[in-house]
């Protein structure tokens, strides 16, 4: 079987692919603010590459580290880190939907879905939100396999997808660099408390 592959376009900032936790000197964004960095890299991708400009307030020719920052502080005032951690999609989507319309933008409409259903349902969500040109959020809590460490805790984007001889990886985009990741394993994570992923739709 050939690879089947569907990536959509991201951006750069410096050598990192996207945005990065890691730049945050806010303490509580460099150890918790994945979920606001996430929502930023998303409104990003829209603002470059789905006509959404009034999205991003900063030059989307040239995004630099030092604006990225400030925009992740901006993001901060909806997704604010705490104890804990932002752990289910319905806090995650109330503050992205919050920002949105302060930014007056009422055609990008969020759903979600829990990691406890269906593994195929979930794959074949991806796979649609993917096809349609929209990247979406995806929330890891804990995970039985430790090559998922990295991971835990953690939201980040997917943007691919790839069917592969060996199964079916998405692709995420996390701390300035892609990852790709075996959905199957990803999905199975050996524990109650499960994550989900956020979709976005333009309408």
């Amino acid at each position: 079987m050939k690879n089947q592959r569907k990536e959509l376009e991201h951006f750069n900032i410096e050598n990192c692919y996207g945005g990065n936790q890691r730049w945050m000197r806010d303490w509580w964004m460099h150890i918790g603010g994945c979920a606001a960095l996430t929502a930023c890299d998303v409104l990003i991708y829209c603002a470059l590459h789905r006509d959404k400009d009034g999205l991003y307030p900063y030059d989307t020719a040239n995004i630099t580290k030092k604006e990225y920052k400030k925009f992740a502080m901006y993001m901060k005032l909806y997704l604010q880190p705490r104890k804990g951690g932002i752990k289910d999609t319905e806090t995650f989507m109330k503050g992205v939907s919050l920002c949105l319309e302060d930014l007056e933008e009422d055609n990008i409409k969020l759903r979600s879905m829990s990691g406890n259903e269906d593994y195929e349902d979930a794959k074949g969500r991806l796979m649609d939100q993917i096809d349609a040109g929209m990247p979406a959020a995806y929330l890891l809590l804990k995970h039985k396999d430790k090559k998922f460490d990295f991971f835990e805790w953690h939201w980040f984007i997917i943007n691919g997808y790839e069917k592969r001889e060996d199964g079916f990886y998405i692709k995420a985009a996390t701390y300035g660099a892609a990852h790709w990741l075996k959905m199957d394993e990803l999905w199975d994570t050996g524990f109650d408390e499960k994550g989900g992923i956020v979709f976005f739709d333009i309408v």
